[in-house]
């Protein structure tokens, strides 16, 4: 895995934190926590879609962002778990790995464009 990967990785871990802050943040330093790492996994993001496909990087972000999200607020905040949830979950990260798996290092430039 190289280090593109591990900012996508870390940016989607990330989002599982500012996404659960944006229900669970009360006081003005929980808000500033949130905002801190929105733009942080935003940065990271950003970083690895210079040298990675775009719509695969996003694609990837959001999947662990969902799944790590829908995951924690059933293991930590009570959210009923429903063998359903596991299953779209499970088939989530599998979409999410095939893309990772299948997609190039550097992605290729449009045609008619010179780098």
């Amino acid at each position: 895995m190289n280090r593109n990967w591990i900012y996508v990785l870390l940016a989607g871990l990330i989002e599982i934190l500012w996404v659960i802050g944006l229900k669970h943040a009360q006081q003005l330093w929980e808000w500033a926590a949130v905002l801190v790492t929105i733009v942080l996994s935003f940065y990271l993001i950003m970083k690895a879609a210079q040298r990675l496909p775009v719509g695969t990087v996003y694609a990837v972000f959001t999947g662990i962002g969902t799944a790590g999200t829908v995951t924690t607020e059933m293991l930590a905040f009570g959210e009923p778990f429903r063998l359903s949830k596991i299953i779209l979950i499970a088939i989530l990260l599998a979409g999410v790995i095939g893309l990772k798996l299948v997609t190039d290092e550097q992605p290729q430039p449009a045609k008619g464009v010179r780098s």
